[in-house]
């Protein structure tokens, strides 16, 4: 306790650190008041069944989480920073695949500067395309009755809400990222996230205390027990590394000695992050669309329904995906034979290795085996929540225990936490962990995506 206080003193003394803090939380504080402030049109009294909607699991259950409850409430940050996240993971694959963004992609400062310019119009797209989806959702769960303006006069009017807010919400997050601390778009995510978790804690408990067997306090606890333990393993997943040794050949120039030393290539037991959860996720929910067309169809009803993402056969391929995709998107971000240029062109070779192309084969074959058991675990814990809502978690608390709300919130923390330990050691304090112990980066979300 004496470490924390100890540890906060110090995060105080520093005025540029106070300064960014401060106006993160100022920033934080402008993206929940305005995740309550409701569409032009709509009544608010007659939102109870898009409530009971979100509460039941399923796919709003879970855009509602990532937006810290605006989707229900039917607010102007309904679809929050998502339309954005989208179209930045659009640009990312195109990066990847077409050679006009790659080559964009190489020139530095201006072509960055590019693909951000082009990734907001494409946010704007996205969010136009995806209000006209909120809109019908709407009147199909909430009815006529929750909308107290023409329909015309109504779909143009939140079109321009939601895009508003989107563009408002990305706004704030590269402001934070500019000013304050931690990355901005990823920090908006946690916190939608962590705004959910109240409720959820508190309908759980309440379900618990209701229960009609006894012991149900008892059994909460546990349950705490067991979601704290799937975080601390979570973190060893996303800080997992298999450190390779570098040896740099001796050169001397004049009177001066370069090289000589032996470093280590860090390669991430968990390099592809979240996304291969959120690209298996997405494939996921085309069911749940499709079955909108179907409304005479008792099976596509019924894959609707919250319980369809309880089903065997759906945590089963989603699991599959998952693997898969963590495969396909660690081929893509790692590429063993620039690695292995990179090295033999600074004078650079793993000992016992030959430089070239056993290199590029040795540095593959590790990647191919520490990814097998990353990509397991980390479909183990994208199907987590399934396993909490089959043995009587509540589903609010269920999305907790796991998924992708679980991996943003850890590598979220540990990134800001990792820059507020640069910002103590740069001025010779004490870090947040005593010893050699050290936050380390797992990058943001927003930043990966």
């Amino acid at each position: 306790m004496n470490k924390l206080i100890e540890t906060i003193k110090n995060i105080y003394k520093i005025e540029e650190l106070r300064n960014k803090i401060l106006f993160t939380l100022g920033l934080i504080l402008v993206y929940r008041i305005g995740s309550f402030i409701v569409l032009p049109g709509v009544d608010v009294g007659a939102l109870d069944e898009l409530a009971s909607q979100g509460s039941r699991g399923g796919l709003i259950a879970l855009l509602n989480m990532f937006v810290g409850g605006s989707f229900t409430r039917a607010s102007i940050f309904a679809l929050g920073i998502m339309p954005y996240i989208s179209a930045s993971i659009a640009m990312q694959l195109l990066t990847l695949a077409v050679p006009y963004f790659q080559k964009m992609q190489k020139e530095g400062e201006s072509g960055r500067s590019k693909i951000t310019r082009i990734t907001r119009y494409l946010t704007v797209a996205v969010t136009a395309v995806q209000a006209v989806g909120y809109v019908t959702f709407l009147y199909s769960i909430a009815g006529q009755d929750a909308i107290v303006i023409p329909r015309g006069l109504f779909i143009i009017s939140t079109m321009f809400c939601l895009t508003a807010g989107t563009v408002f919400c990305m706004w704030l997050g590269e402001k934070i990222t500019d000013k304050g601390i931690g990355n901005g778009i990823s920090i908006l995510i946690m916190i939608g996230i962590i705004a959910r978790l109240p409720f959820g804690l508190a309908a759980e408990l309440q379900s618990k205390l209701a229960s009609s067997t006894g012991g149900g306090l008892v059994f909460f606890v546990v349950e705490i027990a067991f979601w704290i333990a799937i975080i601390i393993a979570t973190i060893l997943l996303v800080q997992g590394t298999r450190r390779i040794p570098v040896q740099y050949a001796r050169r001397i120039v004049g009177n001066k000695q370069y090289g000589g030393a032996r470093q280590y290539i860090p390669l991430r037991v968990n390099a592809a992050g979240v996304m291969p959860i959120i690209f298996a996720q997405a494939l996921m929910f085309i069911p749940s669309f499709a079955a909108q067309f179907f409304p005479d169809s008792g099976l596509m009803q019924s894959i609707q329904q919250g319980t369809f993402y309880l089903s065997f056969w759906y945590n089963f391929f989603f699991f599959l995906m998952v693997v898969l995709f963590t495969y396909f998107y660690t081929a893509l971000i790692i590429n063993p034979t620039q690695m292995a240029d990179d090295m033999k062109r600074n004078g650079g070779y793993i000992p016992g290795v030959k430089p070239g192309k056993k290199t590029a084969e040795f540095i593959d074959t590790v990647m191919s085996r520490i990814t097998l058991p990353g990509s397991m675990f980390l479909g183990l814990v994208a199907i987590m929540p399934a396993f909490a809502n089959l043995i009587g978690i509540n589903s609010q608390f269920a999305d907790f225990y796991g998924g992708t709300s679980l991996l943003i919130l850890v590598a979220v923390m540990l990134d800001t936490l990792q820059q507020i330990e640069s910002h103590l050691l740069m001025r010779h304090y004490d870090g947040l962990m005593k010893g050699n112990a050290r936050v380390r980066s797992r990058g943001a979300v927003g930043a990966s995506v």
